[in-house]
């Protein structure tokens, strides 16, 4: 068991080294979020990046806990952008606005989840990180990239919105104690404001050299 930690550990280490050095040489030349592409999302209102790790709710559901945190550093702060349930995209395909995604998060395998349970804080709609380790949940998985161009362009501000219930993923400001201390609450909420704004940041873009935005127009993602 040890043995397999550490070579898991191992693996995440090169994974996120790999990130480090691939959003370094070749981001700023990817206009879009595609398919297969592993990111951070910023909060605009708060500066928090989106966030889980392997800690699970005392309360509520028991489920995974998401959080937001300042630290821009933070190898827990990576969610790998896919298809619903059910479905596959091609790697490398622009996300187009309005398209239904699932986000998974790299380190635990989880997908970004939300369903009819109150959160810690604030009592608003818990989001939790769910599913097992193939990265494959339910559908309290799917969320719809809320935007107002063709695609999801790296630059453009976005909004989530959770399928089944029509609540937006968002931040409400206020802060855990033990053992997440200083971490922000993360929920779904009716607002539209900027507590719901978010934005790609560092990542690992995946995209085909040869991609033109008109050859999607009219394709499922």
């Amino acid at each position: 068991m040890d043995a397999a930690r550490s070579a898991g550990r191992l693996w995440l280490t090169i994974f996120l080294t790999f990130l480090t050095i691939e959003s370094s040489v070749n981001a700023k030349d990817t206009k879009y979020v595609t398919c297969g592409s592993a990111l951070k999302l910023l909060n605009l209102n708060y500066n928090v990046r989106l966030h889980s790790h392997d800690i699970k709710y005392g309360s509520g559901s028991g489920q995974q806990s998401v959080t937001g945190i300042e630290v821009q550093e933070d190898g827990n702060s990576y969610w790998l952008v896919k298809s619903e349930t059910g479905k596959q995209c091609t790697r490398g395909r622009p996300i187009k606005c309005g398209a239904t995604v699932r986000l998974e998060h790299t380190a635990t395998k989880k997908n970004l989840h939300s369903h009819h349970v109150s959160s810690p804080l604030s009592g608003k709609q818990e989001v939790s990180a769910y599913g097992d380790t193939k990265g494959e949940g339910d559908t309290g998985d799917h969320w719809i990239v809320v935007c107002q161009s063709d695609f999801w362009e790296r630059d453009e501000p976005i909004m989530l919105k959770h399928v089944d219930t029509d609540l937006f993923l968002s931040v409400t400001g206020l802060t855990y104690g033990s053992p997440i201390v200083g971490q922000t609450e993360i929920v779904a909420d009716h607002t539209t404001n900027g507590h719901s704004m978010w934005q790609a940041m560092e990542g690992l873009f995946i995209h085909p050299s040869d991609f033109k935005a008109q050859h999607f127009e009219h394709t499922e993602l």
